[in-house]
């Protein structure tokens, strides 16, 4: 149940710290530096979790029921943890990802460790009932990738806003969540200061906007944006992460740290409204579905880009939900040639781990990539050698050797004979990898928002 608005509060600031588990650990500082001289409502939000990590981390649970949570967690909050609990600046983050209340025991911890004792909110009940039958996912999937199978690793829906902001009203200074849906971040604590009603369209449109503006850190600000000669991006190297400032009618401005590299302008931002977007006048979200057919992007000044006039319409029935299931093994081994004749010789190698694989192996899929030569435009399977290997000598050569199956014992069988080339093979090859990979694959349902529990509680706290 989301709260009373904040009297007197007109703008609410909201900076990324992070736009996946993987993104940089010194992003955030600038962004919380910027923050803090602020006055008023201001929060930090981390984005850490795609599909695949959520599954993980429902197996990593399984064996530990002390884990589950992102394993980003500490390497991205502990930088700036005591800078923000200091300057009451609070943290919403999808760092619970399987184990939100095992990710807040961690976080207690960590500031424990540096002299605090933050209150921790814990929004869980998006995974869904593991004993539920496959079959019920299967007849409501969008495709067909779960027919058939009998188990599955993990099902999580993307549930809404509402919850954090539940979070935000008991007085959390940090909230974790599971899977919520990634503008849901930044929505939760525009639904706490404002006091949005979740029927009012357009303004839920406008705090969903403005969470996909931010989710995906720098993007915004000209990371997965630069491309040289043709949009050129100043200062890559220390790119900032965009800061949004959130009127209480909707209207968002983007803008980023001064001092930090890259760019906010309507480019940048136009490039992200668009970014993963299906229908740009149906996006649809737990919360609300977007229509930004008729945003207004205008640039206010030297990296400040105003947006409004985003419309709402009724949320949707049901939820999107991620259902992760094992498929397989990915194989892939390497060898390098190089010096004279580099390119023969590695094209003679391919040629015959095809040969022996054929005949040993026959019906698995085998990839080849000359890493160097042609490695994005690859050799397809059944595919000629010709057109990978040029007529123009290269000085070395990096085969890959790749091929997936539920077979484990066959993709030994591959990755053994790439092995072999070291003394049965062409001259000169050397520096062999090989790696076996456990393969997850996801398939996206949509289930009844009843399937899903939504709670907001405090870490700690007696039930």
């Amino acid at each position: 149940m989301v709260g009373p608005a904040t009297a007197g509060t007109d703008v609410v600031r909201i900076g990324s710290g992070a736009g996946f588990a993987g993104d940089r650990t010194d992003a955030a500082g600038p962004v919380v530096a910027e923050l803090a001289r602020h006055d008023g409502p201001r929060f930090l939000i981390f984005e850490t979790l795609a599909e695949r990590t959520l599954a993980l981390c429902q197996l990593a649970r399984r064996a530990d029921p002390a884990k589950g949570y992102s394993p980003a967690l500490e390497k991205l909050l502990a930088p700036v943890l005591s800078d923000c609990l200091k300057a009451g600046i609070r943290i919403v983050g999808n760092f619970g990802a399987a184990n939100p209340q095992a990710a807040a025991a961690r976080i207690a911890d960590l500031a424990r460790a540096m002299g605090h004792a933050p209150r921790i909110g814990v929004v869980t009940g998006s995974d869904l009932d593991p004993a539920r039958p496959v079959a019920e996912y299967a007849a409501r999937e969008m495709g067909t990738l779960l027919a058939g199978r009998s188990e599955i690793v993990s099902a999580d829906a993307y549930i809404g806003a509402a919850a954090i902001a539940d979070a935000l009203e008991l007085g959390a200074d940090i909230v974790v969540t599971g899977r919520v849906a990634d503008p849901a971040l930044a929505l939760g604590p525009l639904l706490h200061v404002f006091g949005w009603s979740p029927q009012d369209w357009d303004r839920m449109a406008a705090g969903t906007l403005a969470g996909h503006l931010l989710e995906c850190g720098a993007q915004v600000c000209g990371g997965y944006f630069a491309d040289p000669g043709a949009k050129d991006v100043p200062g890559l190297a220390d790119v900032g992460f965009p800061i949004a400032e959130i009127g209480r009618d909707g209207t968002i401005t983007i803008t980023k740290p001064p001092g930090t590299g890259g760019r906010v302008d309507r480019f940048t931002v136009t490039e992200q409204m668009l970014y993963e977007i299906h229908d740009p006048a149906a996006y649809l979200t737990p919360d609300v579905v977007m229509d930004i057919t008729q945003a207004r992007v205008e640039e206010l000044g030297a990296d400040r880009v105003r947006i409004t006039g985003v419309k709402g319409k009724p949320r949707p029935e049901t939820l999107k939900a991620t259902v992760c299931f094992e498929a397989g093994y990915l194989a892939e081994g390497e060898i390098s040639y190089a010096g004279p004749n580099a390119a023969a010789r590695a094209r003679l190698a391919a040629q015959v781990v095809r040969e022996r694989l054929a005949r040993r192996a026959p019906g698995l899929g085998l990839r080849v990539d000359a890493i160097g030569i042609a490695s994005v435009f690859n050799d397809t399977a059944g595919a000629t050698l010709d057109g990978l290997f040029p007529a123009t000598e290269s000085a070395d050569v990096r085969l890959r050797f790749s091929a997936q199956s539920s077979d484990k014992a066959l993709l030994d069988l591959m990755l053994d004979e790439v092995e072999g080339l070291y003394c049965a093979g062409p001259a000169g090859g050397g520096g062999v990898r090989r790696h076996l990979t456990a393969r997850l694959a996801s398939a996206s349902c949509l289930v009844e928002r009843a399937w899903t529990a939504p709670r907001a509680t405090l870490f700690g706290a007696a039930s």
